[in-house]
């Protein structure tokens, strides 16, 4: 008998009407860091054949929209778009049909040749298109989810996410298969601010709050500074970004 013909997962799939085992994992996602919420619009990313399409309209109830190079077989209450999610016109499609997005998930995978450097590394790139275009996409505060494979990769990827996201984690789902080397990397609280973790900038300190850290502003956006003074201008870098403010230390005045 065939391995996946054994599979409690793909078994579980068939007989709820999933089209794939892979539905499971969003669930579990889901359910522990509620990355789609009632009423949700959310895009899939790489969402052929539809599996995690299914689960995000469950959930959500609202709007979902799935893009891929290859054609989804229709779901009820589902939009799908048949392009490739880097193009801007694939992107421009999906923001004629909504103005904000709460959700970007993205359970692609680059085709396996069996070299393990090779895939991690596609799939490390496929996860950083997934980031940019879910930069584009995303409201403030939006959430996110993708896979990757590990690999010597996997920090510079996940540091790259937290340069974006409050809050920022992975999930090795109980729906993977155990010699599943994929991971997903979860985003909370998409970050619109005009600063970026690790960003050395140039600042006046304009006042102090109540704790002593010093206060500065860009475009309105509060930076909280360790040690400053009212009054001085300092080189500070950004150690923290959260939606509404930011942690920073001096380097220099």
């Amino acid at each position: 008998m065939p391995a996946k013909k054994r599979d409690f997962f793909y078994n579980k799939a068939k007989q709820m009407g999933y089209r794939s085992r892979a539905s499971f994992k969003l669930q579990y996602i889901n359910e522990r860091y509620e990355i789609i919420k009632e009423g949700d619009t959310v895009v899939d990313l790489g969402a052929a054949p539809g599996g995690w399409l299914q689960v995000a309209k469950e959930i959500s109830g609202g709007t979902v929209i799935g893009v891929d190079l290859q054609k989804i077989e229709p779901i009820e209450g589902v939009t799908t778009i048949k392009g490739d999610m880097t193009a801007p016109a694939t992107q421009e499609k999906i923001f004629a049909l909504v103005d904000r997005v709460d959700a970007v998930i993205c359970d692609a995978a680059p085709n396996v040749s069996g070299n393990w450097a090779l895939d991690h590394g596609r799939s490390i790139d496929l996860g950083k298109v997934a980031l940019d275009v879910a930069a584009k996409l995303l409201s403030p505060g939006g959430n996110f989810v993708v896979k990757i494979f590990q690999g010597d990769m996997y920090d510079m990827y996940l540091n790259l996410v937290r340069k974006n996201f409050a809050f920022v984690t992975s999930y090795k789902s109980e729906a993977s298969r155990k010699q599943s080397a994929e991971i997903y990397v979860i985003g909370k609280g998409f970050l619109t601010a005009p600063v970026k973790k690790g960003q050395v900038m140039e600042v006046v300190i304009e006042d102090v709050g109540k704790s002593g850290d010093g206060i500065a502003r860009v475009e309105d956006f509060v930076i909280f500074v360790k040690d400053a003074r009212k009054g001085q201008k300092a080189k500070i870098k950004i150690d923290d970004v959260k939606e509404k403010f930011a942690f920073a230390k001096v380097l220099s005045e």
